[in-house]
């Protein structure tokens, strides 16, 4: 991120200090990030989700829903992704307020659900829908983990500079330029991160659950299967006996981990096998919230895979 610091710092020029910055939410870290580097010094988003807490299982306390109530923007994946916020978002509790879908984003795109293969629970036994509708109960109508796609980060930073300056007029010129420059320091990103993994794009791995269709179509990635399903449902007997089978038939080199859930699935899956244990983290568990993470986050997947893959 050596870049968007000056770039930011430049865009600045233009921010009028006297006047306070929209109140914003975002729901989960990469989100966060990305309002972060779009709103640069005119404010900081405050993050909903830490990215230790799984986006489809958390709950919220009385105080996070008055926060949405009183905040002028709340940023979210939606579809489904953050199932407990898609109650919320239409509820007394935060005066109707509509939320932002990102993933309805111009420029978004979007995969539909895997099935079959190791990707599906228990075999594919549950019904989705794969069109391009919005989620209802919680139902996922597409992959919703739209960011770990950083063509899809640049268009998500866009939505958000968009928004940014319907509420606030008077930065929108900054908004808009430190879009720009967070999309300057993704390419540059992504092309660090394309060279690295040149070396493993054809060796199989496994995952914990089906997250990372995105950053495997971005990179040319050979994933074979996911534990459990895109909704990180718990995966059932049958369901590890099914992927203990794929380990086999794939010749899966790596079984991920991830920090938000708990690891004796893989464990019990890998053992015997000779598949190495890897760790991957879609939400950036451990990072600083801020510009910064969103762009770590992809860098550190890309070592993982790097690192469990090549044996290093």
């Amino acid at each position: 991120m050596r870049h968007l610091p000056a770039l930011i710092a430049a865009a600045l020029l233009t921010t009028s200090p006297a006047l306070a910055a929209p109140k914003v939410i975002a729901s989960v870290v990469p989100v966060q990030s990305i309002a972060a580097a779009v709103m640069g010094g005119t404010g900081t988003p405050e993050l909903l989700l830490q990215g230790s807490m799984s986006e489809h299982r958390a709950v919220f306390t009385p105080s996070q829903i008055a926060a949405l109530g009183d905040a002028d923007l709340v940023f979210i994946v939606g579809q489904g992704l953050e199932a407990k916020l898609a109650q919320i978002s239409g509820s007394d509790a935060v005066n109707g307020k509509r939320f932002i879908e990102l993933s309805d984003a111009p420029g978004i795109i979007r995969l539909p659900i895997r099935a079959g293969g190791a990707w599906e629970p228990d075999g594919g036994d549950h019904d989705h829908d794969h069109g391009d509708t919005h989620a209802a109960e919680g139902v996922l109508t597409f992959d919703p983990h739209i960011w770990l796609d950083p063509e899809n980060a640049k268009a998500m930073a866009r939505a958000v500079a968009d928004a940014l300056s319907r509420a606030d007029p008077a930065n929108a010129a900054a908004y808009g330029a430190n879009a720009g420059a967070f999309a300057a320091e993704i390419d540059r990103t992504s092309a660090a991160i394309a060279a690295e993994l040149a070396p493993v794009k054809s060796k199989p791995f496994i995952v914990f659950h089906d997250a990372y269709q995105y950053f495997e179509k971005r990179f040319g990635l050979a994933g074979v299967g996911s534990i459990s399903d895109v909704s990180a449902q718990a995966p059932s007997a049958r369901r590890l006996a099914e992927v203990r089978d794929k380990i086999a038939s794939a010749h899966a080199i790596c079984v991920f981990r991830e920090p938000q859930f708990d690891g004796k699935a893989v464990q019990t899956v890998i053992e015997g096998t000779g598949a190495r244990e890897g760790v991957l983290d879609p939400l950036g568990a451990n990072l600083i919230p801020g510009p910064e993470a969103y762009p770590q986050l992809l860098r550190n997947l890309a070592k993982a895979l790097k690192d469990c893959l090549s044996g290093s």
